[in-house]
Protein backbone atom coordinates (compact mmCIF):
# COMPACT_ATOMS: atom_id res chain seq x y z
CA UNK A 1 0.00 0.00 0.00
CA UNK A 2 1.23 3.48 -0.87
CA UNK A 3 0.04 5.69 1.99
CA UNK A 4 0.21 8.88 -0.04
CA UNK A 5 -1.89 7.38 -2.84
CA UNK A 6 -4.58 6.41 -0.32
CA UNK A 7 -4.59 9.89 1.21
CA UNK A 8 -4.80 11.44 -2.24
CA UNK A 9 -7.81 9.24 -3.01
CA UNK A 10 -9.49 10.39 0.19
CA UNK A 11 -8.65 14.03 -0.53
CA UNK A 12 -10.20 13.73 -3.96
CA UNK A 13 -13.34 12.19 -2.45
CA UNK A 14 -13.86 14.74 0.30
CA UNK A 15 -12.48 17.96 -1.17
CA UNK A 16 -10.92 20.84 0.72
CA UNK A 17 -13.77 21.08 3.24
CA UNK A 18 -13.61 17.43 4.15
CA UNK A 19 -9.90 16.67 4.11
CA UNK A 20 -6.95 18.16 5.97
CA UNK A 21 -3.47 16.95 6.76
CA UNK A 22 -2.32 20.35 8.01
CA UNK A 23 -0.63 19.85 11.39
CA UNK A 24 -2.16 23.09 12.67
CA UNK A 25 -5.68 21.87 11.87
CA UNK A 26 -5.03 18.45 13.40
CA UNK A 27 -3.31 19.58 16.60
CA UNK A 28 -6.40 20.39 18.74
CA UNK A 29 -7.88 16.96 18.05
CA UNK A 30 -4.87 14.80 18.88
CA UNK A 31 -5.13 15.10 22.67
CA UNK A 32 -8.04 13.95 24.78
CA UNK A 33 -10.03 16.35 26.98
CA UNK A 34 -8.22 15.35 30.16
CA UNK A 35 -4.80 15.64 28.58
CA UNK A 36 -3.90 12.04 29.36
CA UNK A 37 -3.44 10.77 25.79
CA UNK A 38 -1.83 12.39 22.77
CA UNK A 39 -1.52 10.66 19.42
CA UNK A 40 -0.77 11.34 15.79
CA UNK A 41 -2.89 11.14 12.65
CA UNK A 42 -2.18 11.11 8.94
CA UNK A 43 -5.20 13.31 8.21
CA UNK A 44 -8.59 14.45 9.44
CA UNK A 45 -11.51 13.30 7.32
CA UNK A 46 -14.76 15.25 7.68
CA UNK A 47 -17.52 13.75 5.51
CA UNK A 48 -20.54 15.93 4.87
CA UNK A 49 -23.05 13.09 4.70
CA UNK A 50 -23.62 9.37 4.96
CA UNK A 51 -22.63 8.77 1.35
CA UNK A 52 -19.21 10.34 1.76
CA UNK A 53 -18.61 8.44 4.98
CA UNK A 54 -19.59 5.17 3.32
CA UNK A 55 -17.21 5.84 0.42
CA UNK A 56 -14.27 6.72 2.64
CA UNK A 57 -14.80 3.64 4.82
CA UNK A 58 -14.77 1.47 1.68
CA UNK A 59 -11.43 3.00 0.75
CA UNK A 60 -10.12 2.45 4.26
CA UNK A 61 -11.31 -1.16 4.27
CA UNK A 62 -9.63 -1.84 0.93
CA UNK A 63 -6.30 -0.47 2.14
CA UNK A 64 -6.59 -1.55 5.80
CA UNK A 65 -6.46 2.07 6.95
CA UNK A 66 -7.34 2.61 10.61
CA UNK A 67 -10.07 5.16 11.35
CA UNK A 68 -10.69 6.94 14.66
CA UNK A 69 -14.15 8.53 14.98
CA UNK A 70 -14.48 11.81 16.79
CA UNK A 71 -17.34 14.06 17.82
CA UNK A 72 -16.73 16.84 20.35
CA UNK A 73 -13.53 15.22 21.69
CA UNK A 74 -14.97 15.56 25.19
CA UNK A 75 -14.64 11.92 26.23
CA UNK A 76 -13.03 10.88 29.49
CA UNK A 77 -11.22 7.63 28.57
CA UNK A 78 -9.19 8.46 25.46
CA UNK A 79 -11.70 6.73 23.22
CA UNK A 80 -11.44 9.29 20.41
CA UNK A 81 -7.66 9.77 20.43
CA UNK A 82 -5.47 8.07 17.79
CA UNK A 83 -2.37 6.11 18.74
CA UNK A 84 1.20 7.38 18.52
CA UNK A 85 2.08 5.69 15.22
CA UNK A 86 0.41 8.34 13.05
CA UNK A 87 -0.93 5.96 10.43
CA UNK A 88 -4.62 6.32 11.35
CA UNK A 89 -6.99 9.01 10.16
CA UNK A 90 -9.38 10.88 12.43
CA UNK A 91 -12.94 10.83 11.13
CA UNK A 92 -14.78 13.92 12.32
CA UNK A 93 -18.56 13.72 12.09
CA UNK A 94 -19.16 17.33 13.13
CA UNK A 95 -20.33 18.40 9.65
CA UNK A 96 -23.23 15.94 9.85
CA UNK A 97 -25.29 18.22 12.07
CA UNK A 98 -28.80 18.40 10.64
CA UNK A 99 -31.71 18.34 13.10
CA UNK A 100 -35.10 17.18 11.86
CA UNK A 101 -38.52 18.40 12.91
CA UNK A 102 -39.89 17.03 16.17
CA UNK A 103 -42.96 14.84 15.61
CA UNK A 104 -45.31 16.28 18.23
CA UNK A 105 -47.49 13.15 18.30
CA UNK A 106 -44.70 10.65 18.95
CA UNK A 107 -42.12 13.02 20.43
CA UNK A 108 -39.49 11.63 18.06
CA UNK A 109 -36.71 13.68 16.46
CA UNK A 110 -33.98 12.52 14.07
CA UNK A 111 -30.63 14.26 13.92
CA UNK A 112 -27.12 13.82 12.61
CA UNK A 113 -24.22 12.46 14.62
CA UNK A 114 -22.46 15.82 14.63
CA UNK A 115 -25.24 17.70 16.41
CA UNK A 116 -23.99 19.32 19.62
CA UNK A 117 -26.12 18.41 22.64
CA UNK A 118 -26.81 22.04 23.60
CA UNK A 119 -27.99 22.77 20.05
CA UNK A 120 -30.29 19.75 20.23
CA UNK A 121 -31.74 21.04 23.50
CA UNK A 122 -32.37 24.45 21.94
CA UNK A 123 -33.94 23.07 18.77
CA UNK A 124 -36.25 20.68 20.60
CA UNK A 125 -37.32 23.41 23.02
CA UNK A 126 -38.71 25.44 20.11
CA UNK A 127 -41.21 22.63 19.57
CA UNK A 128 -42.35 22.66 23.18
CA UNK A 129 -40.46 19.46 24.00
CA UNK A 130 -37.10 18.61 25.56
CA UNK A 131 -34.40 16.01 25.22
CA UNK A 132 -33.91 14.75 28.78
CA UNK A 133 -30.21 14.02 28.85
CA UNK A 134 -27.71 16.60 29.96
CA UNK A 135 -24.14 16.71 31.23
CA UNK A 136 -21.38 19.18 31.94
CA UNK A 137 -19.96 18.94 28.42
CA UNK A 138 -23.25 19.69 26.64
CA UNK A 139 -21.65 22.58 24.78
CA UNK A 140 -19.25 20.28 22.92
CA UNK A 141 -20.51 16.68 23.22
CA UNK A 142 -22.20 15.41 20.06
CA UNK A 143 -25.08 13.02 19.49
CA UNK A 144 -22.84 10.47 17.78
CA UNK A 145 -20.48 10.42 20.73
CA UNK A 146 -23.34 10.21 23.22
CA UNK A 147 -24.80 7.22 21.39
CA UNK A 148 -21.45 5.52 20.93
CA UNK A 149 -20.59 5.79 24.62
CA UNK A 150 -24.12 5.24 25.95
CA UNK A 151 -23.82 8.50 27.89
CA UNK A 152 -25.61 8.97 31.18
CA UNK A 153 -25.62 12.38 32.86
CA UNK A 154 -27.65 13.84 35.66
CA UNK A 155 -31.19 12.83 34.65
CA UNK A 156 -30.74 9.07 34.44
CA UNK A 157 -32.72 8.63 37.66
CA UNK A 158 -35.92 9.47 35.80
CA UNK A 159 -35.19 9.08 32.10
CA UNK A 160 -32.42 6.48 31.79
CA UNK A 161 -29.17 6.46 29.82
CA UNK A 162 -28.75 7.23 26.13
CA UNK A 163 -29.68 3.63 25.33
CA UNK A 164 -33.17 4.27 26.71
CA UNK A 165 -33.56 7.47 24.70
CA UNK A 166 -32.43 6.12 21.32
CA UNK A 167 -35.32 4.85 19.21
CA UNK A 168 -33.27 4.22 16.06
CA UNK A 169 -29.74 4.38 14.69
CA UNK A 170 -28.10 4.77 11.31
CA UNK A 171 -24.46 3.75 10.94
CA UNK A 172 -21.75 2.97 8.42
CA UNK A 173 -20.20 -0.42 9.10
CA UNK A 174 -16.59 -1.53 8.65
CA UNK A 175 -17.01 -2.57 5.01
CA UNK A 176 -18.67 0.72 4.09
CA UNK A 177 -22.18 -0.72 4.02
CA UNK A 178 -24.97 1.24 5.69
CA UNK A 179 -27.14 0.01 8.53
CA UNK A 180 -30.40 1.94 8.28
CA UNK A 181 -32.28 1.49 11.53
CA UNK A 182 -33.70 4.97 12.03
CA UNK A 183 -37.38 4.06 11.88
CA UNK A 184 -38.58 3.65 15.48
CA UNK A 185 -40.37 0.31 15.43
CA UNK A 186 -42.10 -0.77 18.63
CA UNK A 187 -41.72 -4.40 17.59
CA UNK A 188 -38.90 -5.80 15.48
CA UNK A 189 -37.96 -9.44 15.97
CA UNK A 190 -35.46 -9.96 13.15
CA UNK A 191 -32.74 -11.53 15.24
CA UNK A 192 -29.76 -9.71 16.73
CA UNK A 193 -30.44 -6.08 17.63
CA UNK A 194 -27.74 -4.14 15.78
CA UNK A 195 -28.98 -0.87 17.25
CA UNK A 196 -28.09 -1.96 20.75
CA UNK A 197 -24.76 -3.40 19.59
CA UNK A 198 -23.81 -0.01 18.16
CA UNK A 199 -24.94 1.92 21.24
CA UNK A 200 -22.00 1.94 23.63
CA UNK A 201 -19.63 0.29 21.13
CA UNK A 202 -17.34 3.36 21.04
CA UNK A 203 -17.13 3.24 17.25
CA UNK A 204 -15.45 -0.16 17.22
CA UNK A 205 -18.21 -1.83 15.17
CA UNK A 206 -19.39 1.05 12.99
CA UNK A 207 -19.69 4.82 12.93
CA UNK A 208 -23.06 6.24 13.96
CA UNK A 209 -24.20 8.80 11.38
CA UNK A 210 -27.66 9.68 12.73
CA UNK A 211 -30.04 8.77 15.53
CA UNK A 212 -33.76 8.90 16.16
CA UNK A 213 -34.23 10.18 19.69
CA UNK A 214 -37.05 10.26 22.21
CA UNK A 215 -38.10 13.63 23.58
CA UNK A 216 -40.38 14.33 26.52
CA UNK A 217 -42.80 17.15 27.40
CA UNK A 218 -41.25 20.49 28.25
CA UNK A 219 -41.11 21.42 31.89
CA UNK A 220 -43.91 23.54 33.25
CA UNK A 221 -41.91 24.37 36.36
CA UNK A 222 -38.97 23.15 38.40
CA UNK A 223 -37.04 23.88 41.55
CA UNK A 224 -33.56 22.80 42.57
CA UNK A 225 -32.79 22.08 46.21
CA UNK A 226 -29.34 22.28 47.77
CA UNK A 227 -29.12 20.50 51.10
CA UNK A 228 -26.39 19.78 53.61
CA UNK A 229 -26.36 16.28 55.11
CA UNK A 230 -24.16 14.37 57.54
CA UNK A 231 -23.19 11.40 55.37
CA UNK A 232 -23.81 9.49 52.15
CA UNK A 233 -26.10 7.19 54.14
CA UNK A 234 -28.22 10.18 55.19
CA UNK A 235 -28.35 11.27 51.54
CA UNK A 236 -29.54 7.82 50.50
CA UNK A 237 -32.27 7.81 53.13
CA UNK A 238 -33.32 11.28 51.96
CA UNK A 239 -33.57 10.05 48.39
CA UNK A 240 -35.74 7.09 49.37
CA UNK A 241 -37.94 9.36 51.45
CA UNK A 242 -38.56 11.80 48.60
CA UNK A 243 -38.94 9.10 45.94
CA UNK A 244 -41.92 7.64 47.81
CA UNK A 245 -43.66 11.02 47.61
CA UNK A 246 -42.49 12.41 44.28
CA UNK A 247 -44.33 10.02 41.93
CA UNK A 248 -42.19 10.84 38.92
CA UNK A 249 -41.36 14.43 39.89
CA UNK A 250 -37.83 13.70 41.15
CA UNK A 251 -35.62 14.23 38.10
CA UNK A 252 -32.12 14.30 39.56
CA UNK A 253 -30.37 13.46 42.82
CA UNK A 254 -26.65 14.16 43.20
CA UNK A 255 -24.25 14.01 46.13
CA UNK A 256 -20.89 15.71 46.59
CA UNK A 257 -18.52 16.24 49.52
CA UNK A 258 -17.49 19.59 50.97
CA UNK A 259 -14.08 19.24 49.31
CA UNK A 260 -15.67 19.15 45.86
CA UNK A 261 -17.71 22.26 46.62
CA UNK A 262 -14.61 24.05 47.96
CA UNK A 263 -12.70 23.22 44.77
CA UNK A 264 -15.38 24.68 42.54
CA UNK A 265 -15.70 27.86 44.60
CA UNK A 266 -11.92 28.32 44.45
CA UNK A 267 -11.36 27.65 40.75
CA UNK A 268 -14.60 28.48 38.92
CA UNK A 269 -15.47 32.15 38.58
CA UNK A 270 -18.97 33.24 39.51
CA UNK A 271 -19.72 30.39 41.91
CA UNK A 272 -20.48 30.72 45.61
CA UNK A 273 -21.58 28.37 48.42
CA UNK A 274 -25.35 27.79 48.41
CA UNK A 275 -25.49 27.36 52.20
CA UNK A 276 -24.06 29.23 55.15
CA UNK A 277 -21.32 27.25 56.84
CA UNK A 278 -19.87 23.87 55.86
CA UNK A 279 -21.36 20.39 55.76
CA UNK A 280 -19.70 17.03 55.37
CA UNK A 281 -21.85 16.22 52.36
CA UNK A 282 -24.16 18.07 50.03
CA UNK A 283 -27.20 16.95 48.06
CA UNK A 284 -28.44 18.54 44.86
CA UNK A 285 -31.91 17.44 43.83
CA UNK A 286 -34.33 18.64 41.20
CA UNK A 287 -38.12 18.45 41.46
CA UNK A 288 -40.05 19.07 38.24
CA UNK A 289 -43.55 19.47 36.90
CA UNK A 290 -44.36 18.50 33.32
CA UNK A 291 -48.04 17.61 33.69
CA UNK A 292 -50.89 19.89 34.65
CA UNK A 293 -52.15 17.51 37.36
CA UNK A 294 -48.89 17.64 39.34
CA UNK A 295 -48.43 19.93 42.32
CA UNK A 296 -46.14 22.95 42.12
CA UNK A 297 -42.48 21.89 42.59
CA UNK A 298 -41.86 24.76 45.00
CA UNK A 299 -44.72 23.67 47.26
CA UNK A 300 -43.55 20.07 47.06
CA UNK A 301 -39.97 21.02 47.94
CA UNK A 302 -41.02 23.08 50.95
CA UNK A 303 -43.16 20.24 52.27
CA UNK A 304 -40.79 17.35 51.57
CA UNK A 305 -37.61 19.09 52.72
CA UNK A 306 -39.41 20.37 55.81
CA UNK A 307 -40.38 16.82 56.69
CA UNK A 308 -36.82 15.66 56.04
CA UNK A 309 -35.49 18.32 58.42
CA UNK A 310 -37.87 17.07 61.11
CA UNK A 311 -36.64 13.52 60.59
CA UNK A 312 -33.00 14.58 60.86
CA UNK A 313 -32.21 13.57 57.28
CA UNK A 314 -31.17 17.11 56.37
CA UNK A 315 -29.12 19.62 58.40
CA UNK A 316 -29.83 22.69 56.27
CA UNK A 317 -31.30 23.40 52.85
CA UNK A 318 -32.15 26.13 50.38
CA UNK A 319 -34.66 26.02 47.52
CA UNK A 320 -34.03 27.89 44.28
CA UNK A 321 -36.19 30.99 43.97
CA UNK A 322 -35.48 31.61 40.29
CA UNK A 323 -34.29 29.86 37.16
CA UNK A 324 -30.98 31.70 37.46
CA UNK A 325 -30.44 30.32 40.94
CA UNK A 326 -31.37 26.82 39.81
CA UNK A 327 -28.79 27.06 37.04
CA UNK A 328 -26.22 28.39 39.50
CA UNK A 329 -26.69 25.31 41.69
CA UNK A 330 -26.25 23.00 38.70
CA UNK A 331 -23.20 24.94 37.53
CA UNK A 332 -21.45 23.93 40.74
CA UNK A 333 -22.14 20.26 40.11
CA UNK A 334 -21.22 20.45 36.43
CA UNK A 335 -17.94 22.26 37.18
CA UNK A 336 -16.40 19.71 39.56
CA UNK A 337 -14.26 18.05 36.88
CA UNK A 338 -13.07 21.40 35.51
CA UNK A 339 -12.17 22.63 38.97
CA UNK A 340 -10.34 19.42 39.75
CA UNK A 341 -8.28 19.70 36.58
CA UNK A 342 -7.22 23.20 37.62
CA UNK A 343 -6.24 22.02 41.10
CA UNK A 344 -3.69 19.40 40.08
CA UNK A 345 -3.35 15.74 39.06
CA UNK A 346 -6.02 13.23 40.02
CA UNK A 347 -7.05 9.80 38.81
CA UNK A 348 -10.72 9.53 37.98
CA UNK A 349 -12.85 6.42 38.33
CA UNK A 350 -16.29 6.37 36.73
CA UNK A 351 -17.75 3.35 38.48
CA UNK A 352 -21.10 1.91 39.48
CA UNK A 353 -22.30 -0.37 42.24
CA UNK A 354 -25.82 -1.44 43.20
CA UNK A 355 -27.77 1.67 44.23
CA UNK A 356 -28.33 0.32 47.73
CA UNK A 357 -24.56 -0.09 48.19
CA UNK A 358 -23.35 3.26 46.85
CA UNK A 359 -23.40 5.11 50.17
CA UNK A 360 -21.59 2.25 51.91
CA UNK A 361 -18.97 2.09 49.15
CA UNK A 362 -18.20 5.80 49.49
CA UNK A 363 -18.09 5.75 53.29
CA UNK A 364 -16.13 2.51 53.70
CA UNK A 365 -13.75 2.58 50.75
CA UNK A 366 -12.68 6.23 50.94
CA UNK A 367 -10.63 5.90 54.17
CA UNK A 368 -9.18 2.57 53.03
CA UNK A 369 -7.83 4.03 49.79
CA UNK A 370 -6.46 7.12 51.53
CA UNK A 371 -4.72 4.96 54.14
CA UNK A 372 -3.24 2.59 51.56
CA UNK A 373 -1.90 5.47 49.45
CA UNK A 374 -0.66 8.10 51.94
CA UNK A 375 -1.06 11.72 50.92
CA UNK A 376 -3.91 11.10 48.51
CA UNK A 377 -7.35 12.60 48.92
CA UNK A 378 -10.54 10.93 47.68
CA UNK A 379 -13.28 13.11 46.24
CA UNK A 380 -16.35 10.95 45.57
CA UNK A 381 -19.47 12.41 44.02
CA UNK A 382 -22.15 11.45 41.58
CA UNK A 383 -25.57 10.16 40.73
CA UNK A 384 -26.90 8.52 43.87
CA UNK A 385 -30.11 7.45 42.16
CA UNK A 386 -28.36 5.13 39.71
CA UNK A 387 -25.33 4.00 41.74
CA UNK A 388 -22.82 5.89 39.58
CA UNK A 389 -19.88 7.17 41.63
CA UNK A 390 -17.18 9.43 40.27
CA UNK A 391 -14.52 8.19 42.67
CA UNK A 392 -11.60 10.55 42.12
CA UNK A 393 -8.29 10.24 43.93
CA UNK A 394 -6.17 13.39 44.08
CA UNK A 395 -2.38 13.06 44.04
CA UNK A 396 -0.35 14.11 47.08
CA UNK A 397 0.53 17.82 47.02
CA UNK A 398 3.53 18.62 44.85
CA UNK A 399 3.27 15.48 42.70
CA UNK A 400 4.47 15.65 39.11
CA UNK A 401 1.44 14.83 36.99
CA UNK A 402 3.16 12.71 34.35
CA UNK A 403 5.25 10.71 36.81
CA UNK A 404 2.30 10.11 39.10
CA UNK A 405 -0.07 9.05 36.30
CA UNK A 406 2.50 6.62 34.91
CA UNK A 407 3.20 5.07 38.29
CA UNK A 408 1.21 5.37 41.50
CA UNK A 409 -2.13 6.26 39.90
CA UNK A 410 -2.22 2.93 38.07
CA UNK A 411 -1.79 1.07 41.34
CA UNK A 412 -4.59 3.16 42.84
CA UNK A 413 -6.92 2.40 39.93
CA UNK A 414 -6.29 -1.32 40.17
CA UNK A 415 -7.09 -1.24 43.85
CA UNK A 416 -10.26 0.81 43.36
CA UNK A 417 -11.46 -1.50 40.59
CA UNK A 418 -10.79 -4.55 42.73
CA UNK A 419 -13.09 -3.08 45.35
CA UNK A 420 -15.75 -2.26 42.76
CA UNK A 421 -15.76 -5.86 41.55
CA UNK A 422 -16.07 -7.04 45.16
CA UNK A 423 -19.33 -5.08 45.34
CA UNK A 424 -20.56 -6.65 42.10
CA UNK A 425 -20.16 -3.35 40.28
CA UNK A 426 -18.81 -2.05 36.98
CA UNK A 427 -15.50 -0.29 36.29
CA UNK A 428 -17.28 1.93 33.73
CA UNK A 429 -20.66 3.42 34.54
CA UNK A 430 -21.06 6.00 31.77
CA UNK A 431 -17.74 7.06 30.22
CA UNK A 432 -16.84 3.83 28.45
CA UNK A 433 -13.60 1.82 28.31
CA UNK A 434 -11.67 3.63 25.59
CA UNK A 435 -7.96 3.05 25.95
CA UNK A 436 -7.71 4.25 29.54
CA UNK A 437 -9.41 1.19 31.06
CA UNK A 438 -8.49 -1.41 28.47
CA UNK A 439 -6.01 -3.38 30.61
CA UNK A 440 -8.23 -3.34 33.70
CA UNK A 441 -11.24 -4.38 31.62
CA UNK A 442 -9.28 -7.38 30.37
CA UNK A 443 -8.00 -8.22 33.85
CA UNK A 444 -11.33 -8.07 35.64
CA UNK A 445 -13.82 -9.34 33.06
CA UNK A 446 -14.95 -12.93 32.90
CA UNK A 447 -13.75 -15.07 30.01
CA UNK A 448 -17.22 -15.39 28.52
CA UNK A 449 -17.71 -11.64 28.23
CA UNK A 450 -14.30 -11.08 26.66
CA UNK A 451 -14.72 -13.94 24.20
CA UNK A 452 -18.11 -12.68 23.06
CA UNK A 453 -16.92 -9.09 22.64
CA UNK A 454 -13.86 -10.21 20.70
CA UNK A 455 -15.92 -12.48 18.44
CA UNK A 456 -18.42 -9.74 17.64
CA UNK A 457 -15.60 -7.31 16.84
CA UNK A 458 -13.84 -9.76 14.55
CA UNK A 459 -17.06 -10.64 12.76
CA UNK A 460 -18.12 -7.07 12.05
CA UNK A 461 -14.65 -5.54 11.65
CA UNK A 462 -12.33 -8.32 10.46
CA UNK A 463 -9.50 -5.94 9.52
CA UNK A 464 -9.72 -4.03 12.82
CA UNK A 465 -9.92 -0.61 11.17
CA UNK A 466 -12.78 0.84 13.26
CA UNK A 467 -11.27 2.67 16.24
CA UNK A 468 -8.62 0.02 16.93
CA UNK A 469 -7.15 -0.23 20.40
CA UNK A 470 -10.34 0.88 22.14
CA UNK A 471 -12.82 -1.12 24.20
CA UNK A 472 -11.93 -4.58 22.84
CA UNK A 473 -8.93 -6.13 24.65
CA UNK A 474 -8.64 -9.10 22.31
CA UNK A 475 -8.93 -7.29 18.97
CA UNK A 476 -5.41 -7.49 17.63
Amino acid sequence: MNDQNVLSELQQLLGSKGYSDDPVDLAPWLTDWRGRFTGKAAAMLSPANRGELSALVKIASKHRLALVPQGGNSGMVGGATPDAEGAACIVSLRRMNDIGTVDLDSGIVTCGAGVILQNLHDAVAKSGRRFPLTLGGKGSATVGGLVSTNAGGTQVLRHGTMRTLVAGVEAVLADGSVYDGLIPLKKDNRGYDLKHLLIGAEGTLGFVTAATLITVPALIDRVVVWAGVKSPEAAYRLMLDIETKARGMLEGFEILPQDALDGVIKHIAGTRPPLVGTHNWHVLLEIVKDRADQIAPGDAAVKWIGEALEKGLVDDATISSSEAQAEAFWKIRDSIAEAERAAGPAVQHDISVPVADMARFVSDETPLIEAEFPGTKVVAFGHLGDGNIHFHVKAPPGSDARTWHEGESKKISSRVYDRVVAYGGSISAEHGIGQLKLDEFARLSDAGRLAAISAIKKALDPYNIMNPGKLVPLAS
